[in-house]
């Protein structure tokens, strides 16, 4: 995938996982840097509990943003975990 793909899943999953999460979005750059490190974090979990890698080139848009949203849902919920009490990321 291009560069310019990564960074239109990163914008779209970090942007999603903020909404889902609550308290909103963290600008364009921060939810970019949220859905590309989530996609790392999805990927991850995705390897682990299948056994198998996740492509992201051979797997299209609509998986490659799922697979990023829920590891960005992730890399949130442990952010705010480890964070609390302090308000922003």
């Amino acid at each position: 995938m291009g560069i310019i793909a990564w960074i239109v899943i990163g914008l779209l999953a970090g942007w999603l996982a903020s909404m889902v999460m609550g308290r909103g979005g963290y600008g364009v750059v921060g939810d970019i840097i949220v859905g590309l490190v989530g996609a790392l974090v999805g990927g991850f979990l995705v390897s682990f509990f299948t056994g198998g890698g996740f492509d992201f080139a051979s797997s299209g848009f609509i998986p490659s943003v799922i697979v990023a949203f829920l590891g960005a849902v992730v890399l949130i919920f442990l952010v705010r975990t480890l964070t609390k009490g302090r308000t922003s990321l």
